[in-house]
């Protein structure tokens, strides 16, 4: 927060920033790079370079699917999809990324 000025979509959701979401994306890859590192094995067929793109690529998703649970909230007045996680906004709040990243990384054939 003590970075992010500017709004990514202040409509949808307030506090997300630009800045926020280049910094995902900066981190997914440097993760991609320091586990690639360590273990070069997990991708074998793709790489260190592919696997840095898929970060990027899958960051973007993650935070395009978040933004849509977001929206879908916002329309419909919740302000938390759950009660089971009390002031998180709920447990699809723990999972709306993935719901747009692992059709994609299945579609990739990364499982």
């Amino acid at each position: 927060m003590n970075f992010g000025k500017h709004k990514l979509a202040p409509r949808v959701s307030p506090n997300k920033s630009i800045e926020g979401f280049v910094g995902g994306i900066l981190g997914a890859v440097l993760i991609t790079v320091i586990f690639m590192l360590v273990d070069s094995t997990v991708a074998l067929p793709y790489g260190i370079y592919r696997m840095s793109l898929f970060a990027v690529f899958f960051s973007v998703a993650g935070q395009f699917g978040d933004l849509i649970e977001s929206a879908m909230k916002r329309h419909f007045g919740v302000k938390d999809s759950g009660k089971f996680i009390p002031g998180h906004g709920g447990v699809l709040d723990r999972f709306d990324s993935m719901l747009i990243v692992f059709p994609m990384m299945h579609l990739f054939g990364l499982f």
